[in-house]
């Protein structure tokens, strides 16, 4: 088997929706030599902030001497990046390699495995088979039923939740209470457990529908989960964040007792999320861990995270951003008040139609002059035509486009003509096509 071979394969897998389970995962992580039983893992679940927090945690262990592992979801340009080891994705060779043990074992299956419970054991097995000190795993959706939930107390040494926000209702439920519950699934016998929490963004405003979500009832559920399993519960102090610069590039700030921390990733949440990985590595150091400060200054600087409010061109500015919930873009929007103040931004968006965008459209409304809707290449997306035709009824102008590439190239030529920035906004699905058109349109608009 070559590298497209398994690519399609594992793309061909018979797909019945989302369909939430362990017994799946079980049975063929049992039929290839339950490869998560010789690994050790931090589990990460929330509804946002879950990439960037795995990422930067992967780092600093990285930095700290550990091979690290990190299993995210989606990726944004290339398969690979699903899962990677010490900062490098899985090399086309190996993917084929394991992905060819791993087919006739999910082949032999009566009730075959979904496209993600087929990813989360190749992954597994390349962990094991390149022997990973340490595998930071992201949940797919919720936690309780989620594939990765197939690793027990005796590998996790930390379960890490980032935030509550209502999405995937159908699935997790639609309460905070019920959304927190599931999330809480990933807390194991004796595993401390560190909440994120909720928060506004530096500097947001009390309108942000970040604050439909209440954290201490999220807070409340999580905790009684922990105390039901015997998990030490450790929260967020986010109030400990303090001298907090951040613009275009970066952030630089303190937390606690570590002084003069930067980060690259943009956008105001980007700090709170670090706060949380804080949190988790004093919890690994209390194990036994060893983890240096300098091991945690530098992981933090050399973190990369694209999709996350990151400058894809600078003449004219382009920013992408992965936010495809109302929690998400509320995050965004926060961030182009605190960088552009009162001056509005052109906006290219595309999203799924089973997204609240009608909430979305009200936030983003706020910031954008015009708008530029597209249809990102998921049979789920919205109709940009409709789409735009939304923007148009809250006072908006906006026009739109079959394809990525149609809008980007209008909405970067008329942001250079106006001499406006350009927000590309929406689901993390549709970032390549926006960073492919933004350099095919980068060379056309000079």
């Amino acid at each position: 088997m070559n590298y497209q071979k398994a690519l399609d394969y594992i793309h061909s897998v018979t797909w019945m929706g989302s369909r939430p389970g362990l017994s799946r995962t079980q049975e063929l992580t049992d039929r290839i030599g339950r490869p998560q039983d010789r690994l050790r893992f931090i589990h990460v679940a929330g509804t946002n902030g879950k990439g960037s927090t795995s990422a930067m945690t992967a780092s600093i262990l990285t930095a700290a001497g550990y091979r690290v592992g990190l299993y995210t979801s989606p990726y944004v340009l290339r398969f690979n990046e699903r899962m990677r080891v010490d900062g490098q994705d899985i090399p086309d060779n190996e993917l084929a390699e394991v992905t060819a043990f791993v087919k006739p074992h999910a082949d032999a299956m009566t009730d075959p495995p979904t496209e993600f419970e087929l990813i989360t054991a190749i992954a597994l097995e390349w962990f094991a088979r390149r022997r990973c000190d340490i595998v930071v795993l992201e949940v797919g959706m919720g936690g309780r039923l989620d594939s990765t939930n197939i690793i027990d107390s005796k590998t996790v040494i930390a379960s890490v939740i980032t935030g509550i926000a209502l999405d995937h209702t159908a699935f997790l439920g639609d309460t905070p209470e019920a959304i927190a519950a599931e999330k809480a699934g990933i807390i194991k016998q004796g595993v401390p457990v560190i909440f994120g929490g909720m928060h506004a963004p530096i500097g947001e405003d009390s309108g942000s529908t970040l604050h439909t979500v209440d954290p201490a009832v999220c807070a409340t559920v999580i905790r009684a989960k922990a105390d039901e399993m015997g998990a030490p519960y450790v929260e967020t102090d986010h109030a400990k964040l303090a001298r907090v610069r951040c613009d275009l590039f970066g952030a630089d700030f303190d937390f606690g007792a570590h002084k003069d921390l930067h980060i690259s990733l943009a956008g105001l949440y980007q700090p709170h999320n670090a706060a949380t990985v804080l949190t988790l590595i004093e919890v690994l150091r209390t194990a036994g861990m060893e983890i240096s400060d300098g091991a945690i200054r530098e992981g933090l600087a050399s973190v990369r995270w694209p999709a996350r409010f990151e400058i894809l061109c600078e003449h004219p500015l382009v920013i992408a951003d992965g936010g495809h919930n109302p929690e998400g873009i509320d995050a965004a929007i926060a961030s182009v008040k605190r960088y552009f103040g009162d001056e509005r931004i052109y906006l290219v968006t595309g999203v799924m139609a089973d997204k609240d965008y009608a909430r979305m459209i009200a936030r983003m409304s706020e910031v954008a002059e015009r708008v530029f809707t597209v249809r990102p290449a998921n049979d789920r997306a919205l109709d940009p035509m409709r789409y735009a035709t939304l923007f148009e009824e809250s006072g908006v102008p906006a026009t739109g486009h079959n394809t990525v590439a149609e809008g980007v190239r209008a909405a970067m030529e008329a942001a250079l003509e106006n001499g406006k920035a350009l927000l590309c906004l929406g689901s993390l699905y549709m970032y390549g096509e926006v960073r492919e058109a933004v350099l095919s349109a980068e060379l056309l608009v000079k």
